[in-house]
């Protein structure tokens, strides 16, 4: 609903996920730096977590009031201010001794990124015809995942050669490229200026209105991720202890290992980014997004029976192929779905989600840390996962031949109208 009404701005995509790229890069150079710091600085692990929480639950808190940011706010603004904000904060972040004042600093930046993903995530849709959105939907998951592998690395180079001022001052300035690409993208949304003239059908008291839970092929979709986060998000903090004492791998080859999780996701989005072009029926889409999925699912259980972290590699790429696929399925749909005034909602309350329950994961995965090993633990995970879909199947196939039926039912204008389907 409400794409482009012209050609796609390509150039308006480049800035955004450029700006998106180095801002995720300067965002786990701080993150890696400040862990490395207080790690070595003898702070304990309630520090370190400490960070990692206060990083992570203001996207989960927030999401309801930067959604309607995003969405009622001039896109420009938000992207130039929260930049300028979180440049400020990272700069701070340099200077800051106290590990309470670490914390309470990274809460404050996690704030800023709270707003800018809605933004971003949002804009894009908009920058391109429904026909594009796939592959705008790959670049923009592209440039965040080159900047989740190019931060950690640099961190490490930067802070056992220059210590851990230099880097933070880095990441201040990354958060300048959000200002900069604020400023120069010509697409609009939000405020008094949108990207999509009102004649589009988006009835402002239906943007109003809108609710997830109305969209009931949507809500599965949050529901079905959400569940499997809350299952397999307790790998993050097992897979550590797995091939570093369990299967008695080097430094070197953990960083391989986790490094082909996510190659793998940046070969998935490129690769159902195309085949998802060929998908108008929503209903098939999610239903592949199962599928998908599963086959995380099913890597993370293979996974226990290998007996060197080497021969995870193949099986990582294959579960980062399948996550890879499922975010692109995800974000189309949503586009596809959602009126475009309203997508800056509809984009948090789906970050939300995921990260509340990749919260609940890291809880309990460390909680049962203490009490068993991490194999069976492993194993643990993608059975639950498999469980946790087996469970979402049955109501989502009922979902979807109920919202088949309804548009059959219904003349053809007003069922692309209701289904959502690209215009």
């Amino acid at each position: 609903m409400s794409f482009t009404t012209g050609g796609s701005r390509w150039s308006d995509v480049g800035l955004a996920t450029g700006g998106r790229g180095i801002a995720t890069c300067g965002q786990f150079l701080t993150a890696t730096t400040l862990t490395l710091t207080l790690q070595s600085s003898g702070a304990g692990g309630r520090a370190v977590a400490g960070v990692l929480l206060a990083g992570t639950l203001p996207l989960v808190v927030l999401a309801p009031l930067t959604g309607r940011l995003a969405d009622r706010v001039d896109s420009r603004n938000l992207l130039v201010g929260a930049g300028l904000v979180q440049s400020a904060i990272c700069l701070a972040l340099a200077y800051a001794g106290h590990p309470l004042l670490v914390v309470g600093l990274v809460a404050l930046l996690a704030s800023g990124l709270a707003v800018t993903q809605p933004v971003l995530s949002a804009l894009v849709p908009s920058m391109v015809r429904p026909a594009d959105l796939p592959k705008a939907t790959a670049l923009n998951q592209t440039a965040g995942l080159l900047g989740m592998l190019a931060g950690p690395a640099l961190a490490g180079f930067l802070v056992g050669g220059f210590g851990t001022r230099i880097p933070l001052q880095i990441g201040a300035v990354s958060y300048l490229a959000l200002v900069l690409a604020g400023l120069l993208i010509r697409t609009r949304r939000g405020g008094a200026r949108r990207a999509v003239p009102a004649a589009t059908g988006d009835a402002p008291a239906a943007v109003e209105d809108w609710r997830l839970r109305r969209d009931p092929l949507l809500l599965a979709v949050v529901a079905t991720l959400a569940g499997v986060m809350a299952t397999v998000g307790a790998i993050s903090v097992i897979e550590v202890f797995y091939v570093r004492e369990t299967l008695g791998a080097s430094a070197s080859a953990y960083g391989l290992v986790t490094g082909a999780w996510t190659l793998g996701v940046l070969c998935g989005a490129w690769i159902f980014a195309r085949l998802a072009r060929r998908f108008t029926d929503d209903g098939a889409l999610v239903q592949g997004g199962l599928l998908l999925l599963a086959g995380c699912c099913l890597m993370v259980l293979i996974s226990v029976t290998v007996p060197t972290a080497l021969l995870l590699v193949p099986i990582w790429l294959v579960g980062g192929l399948c996550n890879g696929g499922d975010n692109v399925f995800n974000n189309i749909v949503l586009a596809r779905r959602v009126p475009e005034a309203a997508r800056g909602r509809a984009f948090a309350a789906l970050g939300a989600a995921v990260q509340g329950a990749a919260m609940f994961g890291y809880l309990v995965g460390g909680l049962l840390l203490e009490v068993t090993e991490p194999r069976p633990l492993i194993a643990g995970c993608g059975v639950a996962g498999l469980l946790v879909l087996l469970a979402f199947a049955g109501p989502v196939r009922r979902t979807v031949r109920a919202e088949r039926a309804r548009r059959s039912e219904q003349p053809s204008g007003a069922g692309l109208a209701t289904s959502g389907s690209a215009s």
